[in-house]
């Protein structure tokens, strides 16, 4: 399968390939990100999970970029003071003028000669806005190799979700 630039008729940027805004950030935990647990507090790393998604978010749309929504945040191990946390972020897909941005959380334990292990995955969905915060238009993403494709098109799935989630309960609502 040959990779192209995807263009739509609303919006005549050129795409912009996966890699080419993908960011991964690194954060020692220390003891003052601990919860009541003794583990690191789970908002430490949502704040950290935001700040990787935004920077991709900025970076793909080439400019301001806010967050819509946390589609999901899966914690999937606890986090410890003193581990080297990774956050890897990359865009997995865009509209008009949203992207829904993946993010992996990786540790490496500080006291463990092991590789660091997966301890929490996020989506989240961000919108370009322009100097007044409006909607802005973003480049389509291209996606680079198989597993790019796979998560663009995971990533129209999810959307697809979240728009009939936010029909029937607007429906519901009588609206």
């Amino acid at each position: 399968m040959t990779d192209r630039v995807i263009s739509r008729p609303e919006n005549d940027l050129p795409g912009k390939p996966t890699g080419a805004s993908r960011t991964t950030l690194s954060h020692i935990m220390t003891q003052n990100d601990t919860n009541l647990m003794g583990t690191v507090h789970g908002g430490v790393i949502m704040k950290l999970v935001d700040d990787a998604a935004g920077a991709v978010a900025g970076r793909h749309s080439g400019g301001p970029a806010v967050t819509a929504s946390m589609d999901e945040m899966v914690f999937l191990e606890p986090v410890k003071v003193g581990d080297l946390v990774h956050v890897h972020a990359q865009c997995n897909w865009t509209g008009r003028s949203s992207m829904e941005i993946g993010v992996k959380v990786m540790a490496e334990r500080w006291n463990e000669s092991t590789p660091a292990s997966r301890v929490g995955t996020a989506y989240l969905v961000f919108a370009a806005v322009d100097d007044n915060g409006k909607p802005r238009p973003v480049p389509p993403v291209v996606p680079e190799n198989d597993e790019d494709r796979r998560r663009h098109q995971e990533a129209q799935i999810r959307r697809s979700h979240r728009l009939a989630r936010r029909r029937a309960i607007k429906e519901s609502r009588g609206a």
